[in-house]
């Protein structure tokens, strides 16, 4: 069966907020985070882009650093 979506509950609470982080180092106006609906358009896709390359590296750094504290 596929499930789409994460497996924990907290864990999409989690991903927002690190996406909101990211967004705030990466000066995306806060008009943009705050109210998708209120942006220049045209630079969405190339913040969006942005923002979620940076989740996804946080994201591989992270379960890797699991990955080799369980082995200790």
């Amino acid at each position: 069966m596929s499930r789409n979506g994460p497996v924990d509950p907290n864990a999409r609470t989690a991903l927002n907020r690190l996406k909101y982080e990211i967004a705030n180092e990466l000066g995306v106006p806060h008009n943009m985070t705050e109210n998708p609906n209120a942006y220049t358009p045209g630079q969405d896709i190339y913040l969006a882009g942005n923002v979620g390359g940076q989740m996804t590296r946080r994201l591989i750094e992270m379960g890797e650093k699991m990955l080799i504290n369980k082995d200790e």
